[in-house]
């Protein structure tokens, strides 16, 4: 028998071993269509390629590969990535782009210059550029979205960037496209302010006060020369135990803010401790930054016109801590590879985004192929790693309007967050069909749950997909599948459909309401 000292060491260490002894979880969740958070835009569901590792070249693009075209594109990962539904596609950085010169990317692919590059410690090629990114946009069917080099690029250079790709006037930087190829402008709409402006890590890293002046004259000539362009501001990416990351937003905005459409803000996640729930309260980090950072909008908003309006675009995301440390040079590195529980942070991650459509109407994960990324190639194939399949479930499924849930779920004891519910959900309704999307943290139990309409009745079977596997550290790899999307059906009973949400799992249910 164990001594009171000795059980309350127990309760302590294993709080979730003993959660697990007192019975069935329950839960409820209640579904109100006229509750809506704000229209979700489809560009939460963008992705991004960076000169990278093996993102690009060895995985977008790989010359002379018997699985790429006459163009060098892997057809594998094109096909991948269609049916990711990416909706834009952030290029060409990231860090790699405080230090690029866009010129050097045009013309014959023979004659451009090769590079030192400094960020990721390579020789840059230059053999995939303004033209190979924009085709490649075009041929996937997604916005494309083109950062500006603000660290030692020039004002001039930034703005001749967009006349090359977007003014339909005869010019230097017209002819100059049309002799490289493209007679007709390709109209890009999304140009970012520079990449991590806030991070002594980045070329060109500036205080909030001088890349707030200097991204200003970028923007006035880039929009002179384009109005109908919208610009992304560097905001927050530098989390640091010190570092006054709304104090950077705040100075950002005071400078842009009648010039920029978002503000962008970076956030990558990790498990180093090997705390599963812990790990699993991600989001909820997110969920604050996002309130926070909607704050400071609002505020330096005030005064301004009601039809001015900033919004948030999470342009860098994902789960990163594996393949991260002090050598990152050369060109296998940030190769993570991921796992079950990597997969649920992800799709709580997308639940956020959801939650918060009001405001979060951008968002990119980093990075598409190998890189920290949902799909893996080596020279011969590749597979579809374990994050891939909420994202595709999300990005093909979930639009719409956001719905305010009301969800009542027991909770848990998390490090950083204290009460965190086992279950993580949100919602879209489009054209009387309801996605519901719902996490179950726990690690061992499944949470009975009674699903209610308040204003609507389910009409016909629930369509179910789940991403799951047998344990939490299910990795995919070569051949191998041990995590993907397995899908069945329930039955609703007019308002209500009871489900139990499996442990460890994200289920997406689809239903018909009338």
């Amino acid at each position: 028998m164990l001594t009171r000292r000795e059980f309350t060491t127990a309760l302590i260490a294993a709080p979730y071993a003993l959660r697990a002894q007192q019975g069935p979880l329950r839960a409820r969740i209640k579904v109100d269509t006229e509750r809506a958070i704000g229209d979700i835009d489809p560009l939460i569901y963008g992705n991004f390629i960076e000169h990278l590792g093996r993102c690009i070249d060895g995985g977008v693009f790989e010359e002379g590969s018997k699985l790429s075209d006459a163009n060098g594109y892997r057809l594998d990962v094109l096909e991948a990535a269609k049916k990711l539904n990416v909706t834009i596609l952030r290029w060409p950085g990231g860090n790699f782009v405080s230090n690029y010169h866009w010129k050097d990317g045009i013309g014959p692919r023979d004659r451009r210059p090769r590079r030192l590059e400094m960020a990721w410690g390579t020789v840059e090629t230059n053999r995939f550029g303004t033209h190979e990114f924009l085709q490649y946009a075009e041929t996937m069917g997604t916005e494309p979205y083109i950062c500006v080099n603000l660290g030692t690029g020039t004002w001039t250079d930034a703005q001749q960037w967009v006349e090359y790709v977007s003014s339909s006037q005869d010019t230097a930087m017209t002819r100059l496209r049309k002799q490289n190829g493209r007679q007709e402008p390709w109209k890009v709409t999304y140009w970012g302010l520079g990449n991590e402006m806030d991070g002594p890590w980045q070329m060109g890293h500036r205080s909030a006060d001088d890349y707030g002046k200097y991204a200003l004259e970028a923007a006035k000539l880039m929009k002179w020369t384009d109005p109908k362009i919208k610009l992304i501001a560097a905001g927050s990416s530098h989390f640091g135990q010190g570092i006054d990351w709304i104090g950077w937003n705040r100075t950002v905005l005071e400078h842009l803010k009648r010039h920029i459409d978002y503000l962008a803000i970076h956030r990558y996640v990790g498990n180093p401790d090997n705390d599963y729930y812990d790990f699993l309260t991600s989001s909820m980090d997110l969920d604050e930054r996002i309130r926070t950072t909607e704050g400071v909008i609002n505020a330096a908003m005030s005064g301004e016109p009601r039809s001015r309006r900033i919004y948030i675009a999470w342009d860098e995301w994902n789960v990163w801590y594996r393949a991260r440390g002090p050598q990152q040079r050369g060109r296998r590195i940030l190769e993570e590879r991921y796992n079950l529980e990597d997969a649920l942070v992800v799709a709580t991650f997308l639940n956020s985004f959801v939650n918060h459509a009001h405001i979060i109407k951008m968002a990119n994960m980093a990075q598409l192929v190998n890189v920290i990324a949902p799909m893996f190639t080596n020279d011969t194939g590749m597979f579809l790693q374990t994050i891939y399949y909420p994202l595709a479930l999300f990005a093909n499924n979930t639009k719409g309007r956001a719905l305010k849930l009301f969800v009542d779920s027991p909770t848990y004891e998390s490090r950083r967050f204290g009460p965190a519910p086992y279950l993580d959900a949100s919602a879209g309704y489009e054209d009387g069909m309801l996605v519901l999307n719902v996490v179950n943290r726990h690690r061992d139990q499944e949470v009975e749950t009674e699903i209610l309409t308040q204003d609507k009745q389910f009409a016909g079977p629930v369509d179910v997909s789940e991403v799951n596997g047998a344990d939490i550290k299910d990795e995919n790899d070569f051949g191998s599948t041990k995590v993907q999307t397995a899908t069945r059906s329930a039955r609703a009973d007019n308002r209500t459909l009871r489900y139990k949400f499996p442990p460890h799992s994200y289920t997406m249910l689809k239903a018909k309401l009338t």
